[in-house]
């Protein structure tokens, strides 16, 4: 077994996550191939219009969003590689004037190829698991916002990110992997399909 890539793609998943948080969009871009591929709840696309859409609801001053991201499990084959890492996405928002904590809790499953001697992210998806909303501070009105706000229209493993992103004017995407789903364990089968024909 290559150790010496599985630790290079471990550190490459935590390099994307801080830089992603932190607005550090150069090292970001670099943590993917130039024709990179990103799909998540609310972008499916290029890589480059990934970070510019990033760019523009990024905060200088927090509280920014926060990605904790996992340890990979990692399979290798030649210049290829398939990675499934954990990650809970936190953020902190308003909603019907109540400050709130989102949690979502989902898994990437990455692409990856080595180029030039060095691992990059070829294609990233997000499968999504759970999520939950907490109040800052427990009050009725946060009962209240939530007794009274209809959620059921957003499948459950996304339904709290997906009714908060809405809320900030962007836009789900189709086809969004859920745990568990028929489509996400095709996609999964996909991609060792992919890692194993090296072409």
């Amino acid at each position: 077994m290559d150790f010496s890539s599985i630790v290079e793609i471990a550190h490459l998943m935590q390099v994307w996550g801080l830089s992603r948080d932190q607005g550090r969009w150069e090292s970001l871009a670099d943590c993917y191939t130039p024709d990179g591929e990103m799909h998540v709840t609310w972008y499916s696309g290029t890589v480059g219009g990934f970070i510019e859409a990033c760019k523009k609801s990024f905060l200088k001053v927090g509280p920014r969003g926060k990605h904790v991201v996992g340890q990979p499990a990692v399979d290798l084959y030649g210049e290829r590689a398939v990675a499934e890492t954990s990650v809970q996405i936190l953020a902190r928002l308003t909603l019907s004037g109540v400050a709130v904590d989102n949690v979502s809790y989902a898994r990437f499953i990455d692409r990856l190829v080595r180029r030039d001697g060095r691992w990059r992210i070829a294609r990233r998806v997000a499968v999504y698991e759970k999520d939950r909303l907490d109040p800052v501070i427990p009050s009725d009105s946060f009962d209240r916002m939530m007794s009274e706000t209809d959620f059921s229209a957003i499948p459950e493993p996304y339904r709290f990110i997906g009714f908060r992103l809405l809320q900030m004017g962007r836009k789900l995407q189709d086809n969004i992997l859920c745990d568990g789903s028929p489509d996400a364990e095709a996609y999964r089968r996909s991609c060792q399909d992919w890692l194993l024909a090296r072409t």
